[in-house]
């Protein structure tokens, strides 16, 4: 299958399409954070909320996270840490904020630092999400399962990082695609079941 996208690149959204058979991806949309040819790839899957609210694990954050205010699944990689994406409207560089490169779409939003004290970025923060893991894949590794079909490499909207019900983003941005893409928005749950 074609993938949407050129190569990926911090900024844009892998879309797990039917053929990546792990469960930790099934139907997810990562946002990929940190991209290096030589080092590897870095990123968050923004669909996958857990029921574990933030106050639970990071109370100082609590007030500042965008609903749902629960910790997501970021990924299988180091899940007993925390690491915070947030958006920071303006043009300053807060404290404990670093600006995501990549693509326009998303300039204002950054990785966040967790230890920073939440009152130094308060007036700062227009939305906040918390993750527990991430997903990294080695050197060459990524591009060997976008090459595969495992992953379609798509641009990324400012909504989709924040959006309100993340449960329907990995039929979203499929359907916004081109082509046959935007066909597998509609693949059943079960195949076997059709």
């Amino acid at each position: 299958m074609q993938h949407t996208g050129s190569d990926p690149k911090a900024g844009r959204l892998l879309v797990a399409t039917p053929l990546l058979g792990d469960p930790n991806f099934r139907r997810s949309v990562v946002l990929i954070v940190e991209h290096e040819v030589a080092d590897g790839t870095l990123g968050v899957v923004l669909n996958r909320p857990t029921e574990v609210p933030v106050g639970r694990v990071l109370e100082q954050w609590t007030d500042l996270a965008t609903g749902p205010s629960v910790v997501f699944r970021g990924g299988p990689v180091s899940t007993d840490s925390a690491l915070a994406l947030a958006l920071i409207p303006g043009t300053d560089e807060p404290i404990g904020w670093r600006a995501l490169q990549g693509t326009p779409a998303l300039a204002r939003l950054g990785l966040l630092d967790l230890d920073t004290p939440p009152r130094l970025l308060e007036p700062a923060i227009k939305e906040l999400r918390v993750y527990a893991g991430y997903a990294g894949w080695s050197p060459g590794q990524l591009q060997a399962e976008i090459d595969e079909g495992a992953w379609l490499v798509a641009a990324a909207e400012p909504g989709d990082v924040f959006v309100a019900e993340p449960e329907r983003l990995w039929r979203s941005v499929l359907r916004r695609q081109q082509g046959e893409a935007a066909f597998l928005a509609t693949y059943p749950e079960d195949p076997g079941l059709n």
